[in-house]
C-alpha cells in the first residue's frame, strides 16, 4: 500500500496511491495521514480496502497523481529524529579533518532531533540565503511509527514500523563546525528536511526488505548526473529496530514519529555518495582537498529507489535550490 497527503493547509489531505503512482484515490474517513495512524488498527483495513479498489479499477473517483501536488507524506510530525546508522559515512568525514572514531560509534547510535514543524514536499525548492552556508543534501531513508513504548528492546521495536518513505536531510555544512563547538547540538545548519511523494507499508518492498533494512540502492543525481547509488542495506551497523530501541530508551514515541537512518553510504567508493560532504571527505583523504562545491542556487537533486524492474517504489524527491530573499523576512 502507498500513501501521500495533497497539499491542502498545514496538515494535508491523505490519498491512497496506486502500485505505479500514476493513480490516487482520496481517503474519506480519516481526515490526514496522521490521523490514520493515531487509530491505526482502525485505519489501516480502509485504507487496504480503497487501494484494492484502486488497483482492481473499481475506483471510479481517481485522479491522476501528481508528485508536484504533493506535500510530505506527513507535512509535518510530532517526532522527527535522524540517526546514523552508516557508521562509514561518519568515519570518513572524520577521517578527513585528522578525527578518529570513538570504539562507542560502532555500538551506540548517533541521533539528532530535528525541527518536524514544516516538512517539504518532494518537488518544493530548497530556499536558502546565502550560498555559503554550504549547502548539501542528505539522501536517506525513514520509517513512521505507531505509538512506541518507552524502553522497547530492539527485538521488539520493528513490530512498531507502520510505514517507509526516502528523504533529504539538507545541511548547512558551513555552519556546522561553529554549532557543534558549543556543544549543544544541531539547529540553525539543521534546515529544511524533504520526504518522498509516498510513504509504503514494508510489503511493498517483498523480500528486499528484512524487516530492518532495504537491500536495494538508493539512487542520487545532481544536475542529471549520477552522484551515487549505494545499497541500503550493506554498511547499515544499526538497523532500523535498533534505531527506535534507542530514540525510544528514555521517552515514549508517539504515532507518526519518523526516524531516519543517517546519510547512506557504502565501503564500496564505486556506489559514488548520498551527500557532498561525503565526496568532498574522499578527495581530501586522496588528494589533499575537496573540489566538490556544495550546491548553488539553481543546482537540481533528485533521490529515487527503484525496484527490481526499474519502477519507482516511493516517487522521486526532486528539488531545485532557489536563494531566499531576505526582504520577505523584514
Amino acid at each position: 500500500m502507498k500513501l501521500a497527503s495533497l497539499k491542502s493547509g498545514r496538515e494535508g489531505a491523505p490519498v491512497v496511491v496506486s502500485r505505479d503512482l500514476s493513480r490516487a484515490v482520496r481517503v474519506p474517513h480519516w481526515p490526514t495521514l496522521q490521523a490514520a495512524l493515531d487509530r491505526w488498527s482502525e485505519a489501516e483495513p480502509e485504507l487496504r480496502a480503497l487501494s484494492a479498489a484502486l488497483e482492481q479499477g473499481r475506483a471510479t473517483d481517481a485522479l491522476r497523481f501528481d508528485p508536484k501536488a504533493s506535500a510530505a507524506p506527513l507535512p509535518r510530525a510530532y517526532q522527527w529524529a535522524d540517526g546514523s546508522a552508516y557508521v562509514v559515512h561518519v568515519e570518513l568525514v572524520r577521517r578527513s579533518r585528522g578525527a578518529t572514531l570513538p570504539p562507542s560509534f560502532w555500538t551506540d547510535p548517533l541521533m539528532y532531533q530535528g525541527g518536524s514543524a514544516n516538512f517539504l514536499g518532494p518537488c518544493d525548492p530548497i530556499v536558502v540565503a546565502d550560498e555559503a552556508w554550504g549547502i548539501d543534501f542528505e539522501s536517506e531513508i525513514a520509517v513512521v511509527t505507531d505509538d512506541v513504548p518507552i524502553g522497547v528492546p530492539p527485538e521488539r521495536a520493528g513490530a512498531h514500523i507502520k510505514l517507509l518513505m526516502l528523504l533529504n536531510d539538507v545541511s548547512l555544512r558551513n555552519l556546522i563546525p561553529a554549532e557543534l563547538a558549543k556543544g549543544f547540538g544541531f539547529f540553525q545548519s539543521k534546515t529544511w528536511t524533504s520526504f518522498s511523494p509516498v510513504a509504503v507499508t514494508q510489503d511493498e518492498l517483498g523480500d528486499r526488505w528484512n524487516g530492518g533494512s532495504i537491500d536495494l540502492p538508493l539512487i542520487t543525481c545532481l544536475n542529471g548526473e549520477l552522484f551515487g547509488r549505494p545499497n541500503a542495506r550493506e554498511g547499515m551497523v544499526f538497523d532500523f529496530p535498533r534505531l527506535i530501541a534507542h530514540a525510544a530508551m528514555t521517552r515514549p514515541l508517539v504515532a507518526g514519529s519518523i526516524i531516519g537512518s543517517g546519510t547512506v553510504a557504502n565501503d564500496d567508493r564505486s556506489a559514488g555518495s548520498s551527500c557532498i560532504a561525503e565526496r568532498r571527505a574522499i578527495e581530501t583523504i586522496e588528494h589533499g582537498a575537496p573540489k566538490t562545491p556544495f550546491l548553488k542556487f539553481g543546482d537540481r537533486v533528485r533521490i529515487e529507489m527503484l525496484d527490481a524492474l526499474g519502477g519507482s517504489i516511493f516517487g522521486a524527491i526532486d528539488q531545485t535550490v532557489l536563494q531566499y530573499d531576505t526582504r520577505l523576512a523584514l
